[in-house]
């Protein structure tokens, strides 16, 4: 069985999501057989590097709303990301446009290490304030899971892998795409959101039965 997962690695809730379904696989009694293939998505595709701007303020701008506002979402996704075990530092998140990173998952998944690069980057930027704009961090990030530092620059001195990324979202979007995470399972059924495990493990069941 095939698990198509289109995610971006700074939405809050595609980490929290990736928490729930690893969850719902550890109970599939053929979770052996399951192929998890991460998919890149941006939601904002326009973000530019903000390095002194907080994430507070701009949420707040982006959606016209108080800073009050956006600290109080925050602290939100804080709990909710605790209730599955991550730990969330908004404080240290770093605003960056993200296709580069997306790029190095491109990159990773050539390796068959999709899975491993995708969880670096997500801890990356959630918990300890990863700056996804800089090159030697994605490079550094890249190396820690086993990948070749020389490769990774010389993907990242090009435009290599663009389309790539680019196909991903186009093809999500296609699938009916309109928010991430998403979950589509044998390109027969799919899950849109965070959802508890148990709706992520009746997803893996009904795809296998109709298998």
């Amino acid at each position: 069985m095939q698990v198509e997962i289109w995610s971006d690695i700074m939405c809050p809730f595609c980490y929290i999501g990736k928490r729930k379904f690893e969850a719902a696989l550890e109970k599939f009694p053929n979770k052996k057989e399951v192929e998890i293939i991460w998919k890149s998505y941006q939601l904002d595709p326009n973000i530019k590097s903000q390095p002194g701007k907080d994430v507070y303020t701009y949420l707040a701008e982006a959606k016209g709303q108080t800073r009050e506002w956006s600290v109080k979402m925050h602290e939100n996704v804080v709990n909710m990301a605790r209730s599955v075990g991550l730990e969330y530092n908004f404080d240290k998140a770093v605003i960056a446009n993200s296709f580069d990173a997306h790029r190095l998952i491109q990159l990773a998944k050539k390796h068959g290490l999709g899975d491993a690069m995708e969880e670096k980057l997500f801890k990356a930027y959630f918990t300890e304030g990863k700056n996804f704009a800089d090159h030697t961090t994605l490079v550094n990030l890249g190396a820690d899971i086993g990948l070749n530092p020389e490769e990774i620059s010389g993907m990242l001195s090009t435009q290599a892998l663009a389309d790539d990324v680019n196909f991903d979202i186009e093809q999500g979007i296609r699938l009916g795409l309109r928010g991430v995470p998403f979950f589509v399972f044998n390109r027969k059924i799919g899950v849109s959101g965070a959802q508890d495990s148990e709706i992520f493990l009746q997803a893996l069941e009904e795809a296998q039965n109709l298998s």
